[in-house]
């Protein structure tokens, strides 16, 4: 697997399709919920945004999430992502410390309802979580490790082989516990 956020150029990406759109950072900011200087730090590239912060961005933009991982696309029904061909966005000199680093599955094929991750969290302190929350819903499956997961007022502790659906747009956030945990994740949006 490659780690190559550097190369996908993130931030470089929004800066162009926001300018394409005549977009001021103000107001994409007023577009999408986040900040100013957030979106600036993620344009220059200082920061790594989590997935939500994508899709809010992507839906403020008019484009699909999978625009900002592809290479090359795939105009097929059927798209194969080798393993040896995923790529991780994750921590690092370009990061936000969100605390978990993601491996998008399906990245050649854009135009798609379905978003799936390789999720990859850390053990961190509850006190610690990013809380996310974007439109539609949620499925995630634990491979390895154990997590905690928290929605609103509801926590849960999820092993190895566990699963949860659940509505995305109600605050969310999880942890690993115990050490990391890897998880697939899966994020459908409706149009």
């Amino acid at each position: 697997m490659k780690n190559e956020v550097a190369s996908l150029d993130l931030g470089n990406q929004l800066r162009k399709l926001r300018n394409n759109r005549s977009l001021t950072l103000q107001e994409l900011s007023d577009l999408t919920g986040l900040s100013k200087p957030n979106l600036s730090q993620i344009e220059n590239n200082i920061v790594t945004p989590p997935i939500s912060t994508l899709l809010k961005i992507s839906s403020a933009l008019g484009v699909q999430i999978g625009h900002f991982f592809q290479h090359t696309t795939q105009d097929s029904n059927v798209v194969v992502v080798r393993k040896e061909d995923r790529y991780g966005v994750t921590k690092g000199p370009h990061s936000s410390n969100i605390g978990y680093q993601y491996e998008p599955l399906a990245y050649p094929k854009v135009q798609k309802n379905m978003e799936p991750f390789i999720v990859h969290m850390e053990e961190r302190e509850s006190s610690d979580i990013v809380y996310n929350n974007h439109r539609g819903e949620e499925f995630l499956f634990v491979l390895d490790g154990q997590l905690e997961f928290i929605c609103g007022e509801t926590s849960v502790i999820l092993n190895e082989g566990d699963s949860i659906y659940f509505e995305s747009s109600t605050s969310h956030g999880y942890r690993g516990i115990g050490g990391s945990a890897k998880s697939l994740v899966v994020i459908y949006r409706p149009d």
